[in-house]
């Protein structure tokens, strides 16, 4: 049966790539090595293996690789940390036009609406 890793490289500039494959050590030696010009761990070498994760199946991989890949750089490290416990909290919106933290702002601040209209007309 083959094994897939799904992985998130540190990058020089500090930056995290995350990919597939089923031969993690050749494909960082290919990183390393600089292999592929185009790719773009070329120009933040050296690189340097900071998560991988084992899977049986390639679908799987790839699905959990693309998942990786919309986190934000705090739930990454939160995983390359092995602080899994932590990504629920990490996937809870904290912008300030949230709907959840819109309508908490509304109650702490009092709604206005119920205010009668100031008229410059009177």
């Amino acid at each position: 049966m083959e094994t897939y890793y799904v992985y998130i490289l540190r990058c020089s500039d500090h930056s995290y790539y995350t990919g597939v494959t089923s031969d993690i050590e050749n494909r960082l030696f290919q990183h390393q090595s600089g292999s592929f010009p185009e790719s773009y761990t070329h120009n933040r070498r050296p690189v340097e293996l900071v998560f991988y994760c084992e899977f049986n199946n390639i679908n799987e991989a790839i699905s959990f690789e693309k998942q990786v890949k919309g986190w934000s750089r705090k739930k990454k490290e939160a995983i390359i940390n092995n602080n899994w416990h932590l990504l629920p909290s990490l996937s809870i919106c904290q912008n300030e036009s949230h709907h959840k933290n819109f309508e908490k702002d509304k109650i702490e601040k009092g709604f206005d609406s119920a205010q009668p209209d100031k008229s410059t007309n009177s």
